[in-house]
């Protein structure tokens, strides 16, 4: 899957999962200025790893603090 369409997926589940508008997202959007708290992170983290069939390991958990962040992370993942 190229980085483009996963990042449509990525701001898909990431605008069901806070409820918000998915035309406002970017990839410089911040995960903490979107209001997620870690049980939102923790559910789309599971969310990515069910959706795209993958595990994302604790390194890169940690370094994801942006919506460009995850897509990266999922598209190294693959």
């Amino acid at each position: 899957m190229d980085r483009t369409a996963i990042r449509e997926k990525v701001v898909e589940l990431v605008g069901e999962t806070l409820e918000c508008e998915e035309e406002a997202l970017t990839e410089d959007s911040r995960f903490d200025d979107l209001g997620a708290d870690s049980f939102d992170l923790l559910e789309l983290v599971t969310a990515f790893e069910d959706e795209f069939g993958l595990t994302m390991n604790d390194d890169a958990l940690q370094q994801i603090e942006t919506i460009g962040d995850a897509v990266d992370a999922i598209a190294d993942a693959q």
